[in-house]
């Protein structure tokens, strides 16, 4: 897994059965569309389904393919992933637990979902800073948090939203989902959540009494 301290200027070393594992776990977590590429945005040039890396080794940022966001827009994606999942009580922020340096590994693979996602991301993180400056005369990741929340609260919500915004909604929306679903595949979100995952026992002694009463169901087989 990535390292948990954040750093927007140079991501942590990870392994590649790490990345491999958490790309793995979160497109579980994705229900994963189609979208269409903005014709001014600049594909990946990596390349995808060759030779099986050493998964032995530790692989730096970069190495398995290039990245993608420069530090402006890493800044951008870290305090946007913020918004949507902030330090509380369940948890640190999405900036803590590496989701942005997934994000920009996200959008950098060159497989079909990650490069249809590629200018949706880029696409909305160059309209929110654009957004941020027109309205606060600064970038998203500099302004305050009321008015981070002031922006966001415009596109979160494709109903309540302008229909000029139509673009930013696209984009909120899929940037909400990779950030989640990122995020609730590191163990930081399994607590979070209260997922326990597999936990080896002696014996098993059949569903906790609350969760039969919750079903309705009686416990029969012993």
């Amino acid at each position: 897994m990535f390292d948990s301290t954040p750093s927007l200027s140079e991501p942590p070393r990870m392994s590649r059965r790490d990345l491999l594992q958490w790309f793995t776990a979160a497109s579980a977590a994705l229900a994963l569309g189609q979208w269409t590429a903005s014709a001014d945005t600049a594909e990946s040039t990596a390349k995808g389904y060759g030779t099986d890396p050493d998964l032995s080794k530790i692989y730096k940022p970069g190495d398995f393919w290039p990245l993608t966001l420069d530090e402006a827009q890493r800044k951008t994606v870290a305090s946007l992933a913020d918004v949507i999942l902030p330090a509380d009580h369940l948890g640190p922020a999405a900036s803590a637990v590496g989701v942005p340096a997934f994000l920009d590994e996200w959008i950098s693979a060159p497989y079909p979902h990650q490069k249809a996602d590629r200018p949706v991301i880029l696409d909305g993180l160059r309209w929110i800073d654009e957004e941020s400056r027109r309205r606060f005369g600064k970038e998203f990741h500099a302004v305050s948090d009321a008015e981070r929340h002031q922006i966001c609260s415009d596109i979160a919500h494709a109903p309540a939203a302008k229909p000029e915004l139509k673009a930013a909604v696209r984009f909120f929306s899929r940037f909400r989902a990779l950030c989640s679903a990122a995020y609730f595949a590191t163990p930081e979100g399994w607590k979070a959540i209260g997922y326990v995952g597999n936990v080896p026992t002696v014996t098993f002694d059949g569903p906790p009494p609350e969760v039969l009463a919750r079903l309705g169901v009686e416990q029969t087989v012993q």
